[in-house]
């Protein structure tokens, strides 16, 4: 483990500086949801904002962490987050406003008490996740001593993020695209295996990152992030409302469900409607 730790007074600066940065972004979002009456492009800036960050945490941080290190975690944010709001813009384009943001701003009544709740509830509450997921890529960037092996599983983890990412998104997209798929379940390539390989993916991603500080002796004061993110994916306002909707929406989900893994990778369960072949007799 490294014995080098961040510069504090510096990093506590990067930490308001990404803040405002954060901030600004998503106001920017904001103001373009309330014009266009759509509030789904927040999703394509959430990617953006994560990408931002890092720009900012490096382009601070000159002079303070080591090199290798500062361009590494740099380029693993950017690198994900505009794929990721590269692939939500292609998909939202041309369509209505996302359900989830209909449903919740359907609460409040219209005027100006739906658009401050908007503020809060969906652009002021991701820019704070944004910030403090982020929190081990700016740590990262303050670390004066080149990256060790835990840094480097932590390029190898993010790299099976990525990719389950990727190539989740890819092949659910062609699926959709396929008219005779219409109403039907994924369950083919990475879908066979986890319910979620995007989310399981993204979670993947950001533990990755982690590693890349958590060869410091203040690396692990950053835990935190990864496990909000993870939370979010598998039990907050990922994968449950998901399931909720599909549930509803989708013949076949439920054994599509009990044969498929919730979120990790794993081989799928036998169906239990499907009957197992009787055992063979023994020659008299």
């Amino acid at each position: 483990m490294s014995r080098a730790v961040p510069d504090g007074g510096a990093f506590a600066l990067n930490l308001a500086v990404t803040a405002a940065a954060v901030l600004a972004i998503m106001l920017a979002t904001f103001v373009v949801g309330v014009r266009t009456g759509r509030h789904r492009a927040v999703d394509v800036a959430w990617g953006l904002a994560f990408a931002e960050l890092a720009l900012v945490g490096y382009l601070l941080s000159d002079g303070r962490g080591d090199p290798g290190r500062r361009v590494l975690v740099t380029v693993l944010v950017a690198v994900w987050g505009v794929r990721l709001s590269a692939h939500l813009w292609w998909r939202a384009r041309g369509l209505p406003e996302d359900r989830r943001y209909a449903r919740m701003l359907a609460r409040v009544p219209e005027g100006p008490a739906r658009v401050r709740y908007a503020l809060r509830k969906v652009y002021l509450l991701q820019a704070a996740i944004v910030w403090f997921v982020s929190l081990p890529v700016q740590a990262a960037q303050y670390v004066p001593s080149p990256p060790g092996a835990l840094a480097w599983a932590g390029v190898g983890l993010w790299s099976v993020g990525l990719a389950f990412e990727a190539v989740g998104d890819r092949q659910l997209t062609r699926f959709k695209a396929d008219p005779a798929n219409r109403g039907r379940i994924m369950d083919r390539g990475l879908w066979r295996y986890t319910r979620h390989p995007n989310y399981f993916g993204d979670a993947c991603v950001w533990w990755g990152v982690f590693l890349l500080v958590a060869d410091t002796p203040v690396g692990w004061a950053f835990v935190l992030s990864p496990l909000l993110m993870t939370w979010l994916l598998a039990f907050g306002s990922g994968k449950p409302m998901l399931e909720r909707r599909l549930a509803a929406e989708r013949p076949g989900w439920a054994e599509y469900a009990a044969r498929t893994s919730g979120f990790v990778p794993l081989p799928p369960r036998r169906d239990p409607s499907t009957p197992t072949a009787p055992p063979a007799r023994p020659h008299p």
